[in-house]
């Protein structure tokens, strides 16, 4: 089998399909409750249907926190930008290479303009463990 194709399939396998994403525009205290509510620990942010930043929840407690910014703090404020993200094809080094480097733990997967999972670092870790 060919190898580059395996590493595809364990980024499939790997990713978690349950991502959410929200429009620039909403509060930052909206986004902490879909995130809350739905058990996710990071959102997509989209500004024109595009992936263009992240907000995870450690976004939103420091971030709001040390700038004494308001919940209705629209989440294009505190949001990672620009959004580091990897696709369906990458593979599994590839995407463990860009966590360690860029000291990041969620990578959205994102194919044609469209969120349709996310990589989580210790879901890498796991499968090294359990592989």
């Amino acid at each position: 089998m060919n190898t580059r194709i395996t590493l595809q399939v364990w980024i499939e396998k790997l990713m978690d399909n349950s991502v959410m994403s929200v429009n620039s525009t909403v509060p930052a205290f909206e986004a902490a409750k879909l995130m809350e509510n739905s058990n996710l620990g990071a959102i997509v942010v989209l500004e024109n249907l595009v992936p263009v930043g992240i907000v995870t929840n450690k976004d939103l407690t420091v971030k709001i926190i040390a700038h004494s910014y308001p919940a209705d703090t629209p989440i294009r404020r505190i949001m990672s930008s620009p959004l580091i993200s990897i696709t369906p094809e990458t593979d599994i080094n590839t995407a463990a290479e860009l966590l360690s480097s860029r000291k990041i733990r969620k990578l959205p997967v994102i194919d044609d303009d469209e969120v349709i999972g996310i990589l989580i670092a210790s879901d890498i870790a796991d499968h090294i463990t359990n592989s």
